[in-house]
Parts: structure tokens; sequence; C-alpha cells
């Protein structure tokens, strides 16, 4: 066999003391096949997203975004919010976490969540890949998805149900306020609705569900079962509001707040 004398062997490896670095080689020999990634391949991507971008603006003035026909506010209690579908399931775990427990229910418990999906990989590192084979990891897979989808149904549900008491409580409103002639279109004035007859169920349904649930339970405002309080402190928080509840949320007659307080403390 031949030996190259600029070759030393150790053995029969047959690896070379010195090693020489391997360069690619110029672009310059392969003309028409390859080109430098920056600028002439980068400048390329660029011009693409310049011209998606563009397109997505005038996409986007041609047609706005389907707001609501009115401006938001905050003092309208008749308004059911609804978030997007795939805030729902957030949207109805919120509800679970009243008053001051809102933090956990919206950051701290959606945090840790996220957190460990992102840890899940260093945390579950076993070789097997089949899910029968993983009953740990597959579990928390499992009650994840059927929880999101389950507390999605429960959003959607409850705000249909929402809106369909609001919409008997104006009916009964205006059935209770019902000297209006036929074909009037005028709105009743504030003298026919104090000589209506008052239904408190109804006016709660109302001007209080939406952020004390339905049956007092509470939502984004404290429960209203099992109150301490008297119907005067009750009446004079419905005026001057309290904590995140904005004032004059019910802007009725003296006697009609107490008879919606002396409601609320019946259901202890």
């Amino acid at each position: 066999m031949a030996h190259n004398k600029d070759v030393k062997y150790v053995g029969d490896s047959r690896v070379p003391a010195e090693r020489k670095a391997s360069r690619p080689r110029p672009y310059s020999e392969f003309p028409g096949k390859t080109e430098p990634f920056f600028p002439n391949f980068l400048l390329k991507e660029w011009m693409v997203a310049v011209v998606v971008l563009i397109a997505f603006l005038i996409l986007v003035v041609a047609h706005p975004a389907p707001l609501e026909p009115h401006a938001a506010d905050p003092n309208d209690a008749n308004y059911q919010p609804l978030p997007d579908w795939y805030f729902l399931f957030l949207y109805q775990f919120l509800k679970y976490f009243p008053g001051d427990w809102k933090v956990v229910g919206a950051v701290v418990i959606p945090g840790l969540a996220g957190l460990a999906f992102l840890l899940a990989p260093f945390l579950d590192r076993g070789p097997e890949r089949r899910p029968s084979k993983r009953p740990i990891s597959t579990g928390i897979m499992l009650v994840t998805v059927i929880g999101i989808v389950a507390l999605t149904y429960l959003a959607i549900v409850e705000h249909e149900e929402a809106l369909e008491a609001q919409q008997e409580s104006q009916q009964s409103q205006e059935q209770q306020g019902g000297d209006v002639a036929a074909g009037d279109e005028q709105k009743q004035d504030d003298t026919t609705d104090q000589n209506a007859a008052f239904d408190p169920a109804a006016q709660y349904a109302t001007s209080c569900s939406s952020c004390h649930g339905a049956n007092l339970e509470g939502g984004f405002g404290p429960k209203l079962s099992g109150l301490t309080l008297s119907a005067d402190e009750i009446a004079a928080i419905m005026v001057d509001g309290k904590g995140q509840m904005p004032k004059n949320v019910f802007a009725g007659t003296e006697e009609e707040r107490l008879a919606l307080a002396n409601w609320i403390l019946e259901h202890k």
C-alpha cells in the first residue's frame, strides 16, 4: 500500500496528525444557484412582509372590527358582557372567584397553568410516547381539555339565561306600566315608572344579576346571600357605590331601593 509522506499514521487508524479547517466554497463558484442570506435573501422576505402588512391595513380600514353600536358605558347595569369564544372558559372561571379573590382566578391560577405547560417537557422526560403508558400526563391533558370545554359551555348557557331574564324583566316592566296608548312611540316617563308596580326580583335580574349572579351567588361582584347589612345600608350602596361598584347603579326611588334591599335580605 502506498503511503503519503505528508500524513502521519498511528497504528491502523489512518488519522492525520494535522487537520486543516474546512471552509465553504465562495458563492462566485456557483453562479445563479445560490445567494447570500443578507441582504439578498432577507430583502425578499422583508418585501413580502411589507406587502402583507399593507394588505392587512387596507382590510382593516375597509372592513372595521364589528364593534357594538354604542360606546361602552360602565354605569349601564343592563349590559351583559361576553368575551370572544377563546376567552369564554377564563370568563366563566373568573366567576368562581368573587370580590378580592378575583386576582387568584384571573392571574395566579392561569399563570401557574401556563408555567406548567412551559415546564412540561422538562418535568416529564420519560422515553415512552404512547398515551396509555403515560397516565399522569394523559390524565392532566384530558382534565384540562374537558374543563375548558365545560367552562365554555357553561359561559354560553349562563349568558343566554341572563339575556332571557333581562328580556322577561323588560317585558314585565312594559306590561306593568301599560297605560300607554297602542301605537304611541313615546317612552314611558319617570312618572309612569313610579306609578307602575315595582317588582324587586325583576329589578334585580335587570340591574344586579350580571355582577352578583342570577341566584345572588356572586360573580364579578361579591355574593349577596347571607348579608349582615341592614336594608338602609344596602340602599345607600346602590346610590353611593362601594369598591368597584359604580354610583347610581339602580336609579329608582327611595321606596324602590328599600324594597329591593329587603328582597335581597330575604334570600339568606
